[in-house]
């Protein structure tokens, strides 16, 4: 998918929580794409140089910072570092992700949901409280990915749809609190999404009842209005959309990104 080189963050300086091989990637690309610094942030250095290759490669500037969003210290070395680097932080995305534990409520471990929150909520809480000073500077915005997740009950889903309808309330709490400092909150909430992670997945599933990968995705698909599933970068390109001064009157709102197989 070709990405859109808009200029919507024309010198804009984005610090990005949570970078992997698929979501967290696209966001950074299309970032970059768009004109902005890019801020890397993960616990995997590994991941954080590869991204920041693909970017540098195209003529952007990065920054790669190892980070652990519980640890207090490492969440301001990574605000110390941001700030020394390029001077200023305009947007904050808040992409950290826990693999939910996949069994009923009935039988998930306490320590999972724990786990999760500590993570998902509060992580995002700690970040968000650490650049709020520099966000005020640059009247910035933060963007919170969530999941669709919010929008249904299906069994197996509860100990992740507790975590992520925390950081939903948090999300739009944030976007009151911090609405008189000029920063915007918005969330970005995205169905399945069509990367790596969900082709292995479908073919798993392919596996267990002995039909083909295409043929979990067309079930899959069929339940949305486009009849395909969204791919990464067209998330990211909505986080784009949120973080740009094109949305400078949009705070507190939930964009659902999921090719219309749910309705708000």
């Amino acid at each position: 998918m070709t990405r859109l080189e808009t200029g919507l963050l024309n010198d804009k300086v984005v610090v990005m929580s949570g970078v992997g091989p698929g979501l967290g990637r696209s966001i950074c690309l299309e970032a970059a794409a768009a004109g902005a610094k890019v801020v890397l942030a993960a616990r995997t250095e590994s991941k954080l140089k590869e991204v920041a290759a693909e970017i540098e490669a195209e003529g952007g500037e990065t920054l790669c910072v190892p980070t652990d969003i519980t640890d207090d210290e490492q969440v301001q070395n990574l605000l110390a570092r941001s700030v020394e680097t390029f001077g200023k932080v305009d947007v904050l995305v808040n992409n950290a992700f826990s693999v939910p534990s996949m069994k009923p409520l009935a039988r998930t471990d306490f320590q999972q949901i724990r786990d999760s929150i500590e993570l998902t909520v509060l992580g995002g809480l700690r970040m968000t409280q650490a650049f709020t000073e520099v966000l005020t500077e640059t009247k910035g915005n933060v963007v919170m990915i969530n999941s669709a997740v919010l929008r249904h009950s299906e069994p197996r889903y509860g100990s992740y749809k507790v975590a992520k309808s925390a950081l939903l309330a948090m999300s739009q709490t944030l976007a009151t609190e911090l609405g008189e400092k000029g920063i915007r909150v918005n969330t970005v909430a995205p169905g399945y999404i069509w990367t790596e992670q969900l082709k292995w997945y479908f073919g798993e599933i392919a596996k267990k009842y002995g039909i083909t990968q295409e043929q979990v995705y067309q079930q899959t698909a069929s339940k949305s209005d486009l009849k395909r599933l969204p791919l990464p970068d067209e998330i990211a390109q909505a986080v784009v959309f949120l973080a740009s001064p094109w949305a400078n009157a949009i705070t507190g709102q939930t964009l659902d990104v999921n090719c219309g197989e749910y309705h708000v």
